[in-house]
């Protein structure tokens, strides 16, 4: 009988234990693996969450808002208040798109990745977009206009 139950349970034994193993294997390396306090679960070492100091939030250098990068303008606030809690405010700064550009992307924000309604703020946020991160122009430079030089002695 013990010959039967051997050959019965023996491969589902085999499994187990090996599955034990595994599972042990796991624990150690969770156990001693040396992680870096400044990472969050979810991250790779290439992506090092920079913690700010609260009061230093609303600093503002050169014209530049620190903690965001965002040109400090009329409607910055409620761009942060409305964008940065869902991406990184360099998705936004990276961006050059006209009035209806930042129109159309928030109208597809809203139909597809469930942003709210953003009420009387929608013009003010599209106003401040359009105006600090709208379209450049690129290209060639301006013409060189025929100037009266003076000559050389």
């Amino acid at each position: 009988m013990a010959k039967e139950l051997k050959k019965q349970f023996g491969p589902l034994t085999k499994a187990l234990l090996a599955l034990g193993a595994l599972l042990l294997l796991a624990i150690l390396f969770f156990l001693f693996v040396d992680t870096p306090d400044d990472l969050s679960a979810g991250t790779t070492s290439k992506e090092k969450i920079i913690k700010m100091p609260e009061e230093d939030f609303d600093k503002v250098e050169n014209g530049i808002h620190v903690a965001t990068g965002f040109v400090k303008d009329e409607g910055m606030h409620l761009v942060i208040q409305n964008c940065v809690g869902c991406h990184s405010a360099k998705l936004v700064t990276q961006n050059r798109l006209s009035a209806e550009g930042w129109q159309s992307t928030i109208k597809w924000m809203q139909e597809t990745q469930n942003l709210w309604n953003l009420g009387a703020n929608e013009e003010k946020i599209i106003e401040y977009l359009a105006k600090n991160y709208g379209p450049v122009s690129r290209g060639r430079r301006k013409n060189l206009i025929d100037e009266d030089w003076y000559e050389l002695k």
